[in-house]
């Protein structure tokens, strides 16, 4: 019991320097070189949710490059992303056949647009995808959105390893950062809080190679290996810190492993 105490008092500790690194990596400064860069340059909830969804999948290798091939995605939808999905023909996907993202290929490209025009035409929201059986689970949600994902007939099975789920123990970091996104309304302009029906206190934090190396510095993460659960005990110590909004720690984490060296240190 005495370490389990202790413990909680060294995640508390860490509370004024992590508010800290919060507060000077979460600014509109940020978003210009991460892929959130993309949805920002749309205003209507349909077009941020699409290319929040594109690009977030697509996030991984090189941030600048994530930014560019997400350019080049929604030009070949005439950067109409919305209106693209609910109103194009044949002849308007033969330009995508071309496009490609490390192992994100035109197959992969065709599906999402095929489930996403078929989403659009029951909900005027991907919101309601992510809630599951249980609404105030972010792990019930992310499943739920999994298996409805998958349900059009004659899904390409290869698609499945750019869909994450926890029950594949997945950390499912890319859609929680897309959810992070989504949720989050903290007024400083980087994250859009367009979405009311999952708090920001339910959110698991995106666990990337970044956020997980530091995590375990700061003694964060205990787990040894790297899966759901990793982000979900990350998740229950930043609550120590606050449990209303445990991820905006991301920030810190984030740009202590990235701006700042962090995930390069032994």
């Amino acid at each position: 019991m005495a370490n389990k105490g202790s413990r909680k008092q060294h995640v508390l500790d860490l509370k004024e320097f992590l508010n800290e690194k919060s507060d000077q990596f979460n600014h509109p400064g940020f978003i210009e070189l991460d892929p959130i860069s993309i949805p920002h340059q749309y205003k209507t909830k349909q077009d941020i949710e699409i290319t929040g969804l594109f690009a977030a999948t697509l996030a991984w290798g090189q941030r600048v490059t994530i930014v560019r091939k997400c350019r080049e995605l929604f030009q070949l939808m005439d950067n109409d992303p919305y209106q693209f999905i609910r109103n194009h023909s044949e002849r308007d996907l033969k330009p995508l056949l071309n496009f490609k993202h490390r192992t994100f290929n035109s197959t992969d490209t065709l599906y999402f647009i095929a489930f996403l025009n078929w989403y659009y035409q029951q909900h005027d929201s991907l919101e309601q995808g992510f809630i599951g059986e249980d609404p105030t689970s972010v792990h019930s949600g992310l499943s739920h959105f999994h298996n409805l994902f998958f349900s059009l007939e004659n899904f390409p099975s290869r698609t499945k390893k750019h869909v994450a789920t926890p029950d594949r123990k997945s950390t499912c970091k890319r859609l929680n950062m897309f959810l992070r996104w989504m949720v989050r309304d903290d007024g400083r302009g980087v994250d859009f809080g367009i979405w009311n029906k999952i708090s920001p206190s339910q959110l698991i934090c995106p666990c990337d190679l970044h956020v997980d190396r530091v995590g375990r510095r700061l003694k964060l993460i205990r787990r040894k290996q790297t899966d759901w659960l990793t982000a979900v005990e990350l998740t229950q110590n930043l609550s120590l810190l606050d449990p209303d909004d445990p991820v905006k720690y991301d920030f810190a984490l984030f740009g202590l492993g990235i701006d700042e060296g962090w995930s390069k240190l032994k």
